[in-house]
């Protein structure tokens, strides 16, 4: 079939060549014209600006565009609002927020044109081993979209999940599933780590995958990174978050559904951003008050010195009541 395609970041060059190589016919445009060259250098039709791409296609026309959340995906919808027709088909597959999905769709349907929200999972693998799909929105729009979403997942790997914004809605809870799982995986192999015997830790990854109840594709990696690279060096931990896991924690805070993993894995994630933490900070500084701990100044913290940098315990204050006794006269 034929489809537009608009974003050609990692994602979306990867599914524009997946979809060639399937037979596709795909008109392809990217702000920055040198990935529109790219991606004809695969087979596609290049656009360089929005009109040309609307014009490259035959209607009813698809497009399908690949871009991050927030504004530019607002302004693109709008763009493409005014240059598609009566029965053309919009798809959204980036990370959008499934609330926008639904003003999405109130903009689109005015003009007759009709809105998908796909959520896309496969990260740079999907080329070869395909996306795995989840698309709410018009199920017209979804049947006649049906051989590019076979071609572009693996087996069984597409699905219809329901009426606007679902498709980003499953996605947005497959993201917040995918961090508690890296945290537990993280957790586990730092425990391993610091144990008292010298284990292989990419030889684990692989037996746990033979039969275990936790082997996973994850774990896939993990073998493959930790053979890289065993000790991680160079690697910095410093974790980032696409923002939809915050939306997880604000669904499970807005429909009163308990998430702790999820939620903790999130604020892990922020913590891992801190140099140093000021709630570190405050609560040695009151351990120093309350119980006269030593508390180590910044430069030792730095270098994990033992013993040096240390702080003298403070001395009581007569002046600060202590529970459990009288107040001082």
């Amino acid at each position: 079939m034929q489809l537009g395609f608009v974003g050609l970041g990692r994602m979306g060059a990867n599914m524009v060549e997946r979809l060639l190589k399937g037979g596709h016919q795909i008109v392809a445009y990217n702000r920055t014209p040198e990935k529109t060259k790219l991606a004809e250098k695969h087979g596609a039709t290049g656009a360089y600006s929005l009109p040309e791409l609307v014009q490259k296609l035959s209607p009813p026309r698809a497009v399908w565009f690949m871009l991050p959340a927030g504004d530019a995906t607002d302004e693109h919808v709008q763009q493409l609002a005014h240059l598609l027709s009566k029965n053309d088909i919009l798809v959204d597959g980036g990370n959008t927020y499934y609330k926008d999905d639904l003003r999405h769709d109130e903009q689109l349907k005015a003009k007759g044109i009709r809105f998908l929200d796909a959520g896309v999972s496969g990260g740079i693998w999907g080329l070869t081993e395909g996306y795995c799909l989840m698309v709410g929105g018009d199920e017209s729009a979804f049947r006649t979209l049906e051989p590019a979403l076979k071609t572009l997942a693996p087996p069984d790997g597409y699905a219809y999940v329901g009426t606007t914004g679902s498709g980003h809605f499953v996605k947005m809870v497959h993201n917040g599933v995918e961090y508690g799982m890296l945290q537990a995986y993280g957790e586990g192999f730092a425990l391993m780590k610091a144990a008292p015997f010298r284990l292989d830790l990419p030889r684990i990854a692989r037996l746990w995958n033979q039969g275990s109840v936790v082997r996973s594709w994850l774990l896939e990696l993990a073998e493959r990174a930790f053979g890289k690279n065993p000790d991680l060096s160079g690697i910095q931990g410093y974790v980032e978050d696409s923002g939809e896991g915050r939306w997880t924690v604000q669904q499970a805070i807005e429909a009163g559904v308990p998430a702790p993993v999820i939620t903790l894995s999130l604020f892990q994630r922020f913590r891992s951003r801190l140099e140093e933490s000021f709630a570190d900070q405050v609560i040695a500084a009151l351990r120093n008050e309350f119980g006269g701990h030593a508390v180590k100044t910044a430069g030792a913290a730095r270098t994990g010195t033992a013993g040096a940098g240390r702080i003298r315990p403070a001395a009581p204050d007569p002046s600060v009541r202590v529970p459990g006794r009288s107040s001082p006269q």
